[in-house]
C-alpha cells in the first residue's frame, strides 16, 4: 500500500488551516494555564497546589474516575457484545439507551441519580438497609462517573465486534476449543486495542466531569469536594491564580495518563500486527 503523498494540492493549506484551528481552540487556551498559575510564584504555587483540602479532591477525583473507567470498560465490553452477537425483542431501544448520556445534560443526569440513590429512592432504601450509602458519599461520584462515560466504551468496542469474522471462532470451536479459551486467545486481542481507547476516553470524560457529579456528592470538602468543584470554588471567591493552580494539576496528570495509556495501545496494535 502507498503511503499518501505530501504533495497533494492542498496539503499546505489544509495543514495550516488545522494547526491555526488547532492553536486556538487548544494551544492558545491551554497554554494560559501554565502562565496565570505563574502569577503566584513557586511557593504560593506549591502551597495552592499541595494544600490538604486539594489533595483530598486529587484523590477522590482519579481514584473514582479510574474506578469508573474500569467497571466501564468490563460492562462496556459486555453491553457491546450482547448489541452484537444477539437479536432480541427491544434492541434497538437498548441500543439507543446507551447514547442516552451523550444527550441527556449532565445537571439532568445527577440529579436523577440522586433521586435513584438518595436514602428514599428505588435503590437507595434497599441499599441502605444493607448497610450501603451511595448518595452524598464518594461511592456517589463513582457511580455519577460511571453513568457519564459508558457509552465511550461502547462505541468503541461495537464497530470492531461487527467487523470480526467469525469463522475465526468457528475454525476455532471445530479444533476443540471451548467459548472462553477462544475469545481470551482470539477475540480479546483484537478487542484489547478498542477496549483500552474506551478505558481513556471514559476516563478522560470522568476527570473532568462536573454537572453529574455535583449533585450526588453532596460537595462536602476532604470528603465528596471532586477538584472541578473546588476549582469553582475557588473563582466564586475571586481566587483565580489558586483555581489555574488546580487546573495545571488536573492538565498535567490527565495528560500525562493518556500518554500512557496511548502508548500502551500503540503497543497492543504493533503486537497484533506481528503476530
Amino acid at each position: 500500500m502507498s503511503r499518501p503523498s505530501h504533495n497533494l494540492p492542498g496539503f499546505r493549506l489544509s495543514l495550516g488551516l488545522t494547526l491555526t484551528y488547532l492553536s486556538i481552540l487548544v494551544l492558545l487556551p491551554l497554554a494560559m494555564i501554565p502562565l496565570k498559575a505563574a502569577d503566584l510564584g513557586g511557593d504560593a504555587l506549591l502551597r495552592a497546589m499541595t494544600s490538604p483540602r486539594a489533595i483530598a479532591s486529587y484523590k477522590l477525583t482519579f481514584g473514582a474516575s479510574l474506578g469508573a473507567a474500569t467497571v466501564n470498560a468490563f460492562f462496556g465490553v459486555i453491553v457491546a457484545w450482547v448489541l452484537v452477537r444477539y437479536d432480541f425483542r427491544g434492541k434497538r431501544v437498548l441500543d439507543a439507551l446507551v447514547d442516552l448520556p451523550f444527550a441527556l445534560p449532565t445537571a439532568v443526569g445527577g440529579l436523577a441519580l440522586t433521586a435513584l440513590y438518595a436514602k428514599n429512592g428505588w435503590l437507595g432504601a434497599p441499599l441502605e438497609r444493607l448497610g450501603i450509602e451511595v448518595a452524598f458519599q464518594p461511592l456517589g461520584v463513582a457511580a455519577a462517573l460511571t453513568f457519564v462515560g459508558l457509552p465511550f466504551v461502547v462505541r468503541t468496542v461495537q464497530p470492531v465486534l461487527e467487523d470480526l469474522d467469525p469463522e475465526m471462532e468457528e475454525a476455532a470451536a471445530m479444533l476443540g476449543a471451548s467459548r472462553l479459551l477462544t475469545f481470551r486467545r482470539i477475540v480479546l486481542p483484537v478487542l484489547l486495542p478498542a477496549i483500552t481507547t474506551g478505558f481513556a476516553l471514559a476516563f478522560a470524560r470522568a476527570v473532568g466531569e462536573y454537572g453529574s457529579v455535583v449533585f450526588i456528592s453532596g460537595n462536602m470538602p476532604m470528603k465528596t469536594e471532586i477538584t472541578p468543584l473546588l476549582i469553582m470554588t475557588k473563582l466564586e471567591q475571586y481566587d483565580y491564580a489558586g483555581a489555574t493552580a488546580l487546573a495545571m494539576v488536573m492538565l498535567a496528570v490527565s495528560f500525562t495518563l493518556l500518554l500512557l495509556i496511548n502508548r500502551l495501545q500503540l503497543r497492543l496494535g504493533r503486537a497484533k500486527a506481528q503476530g
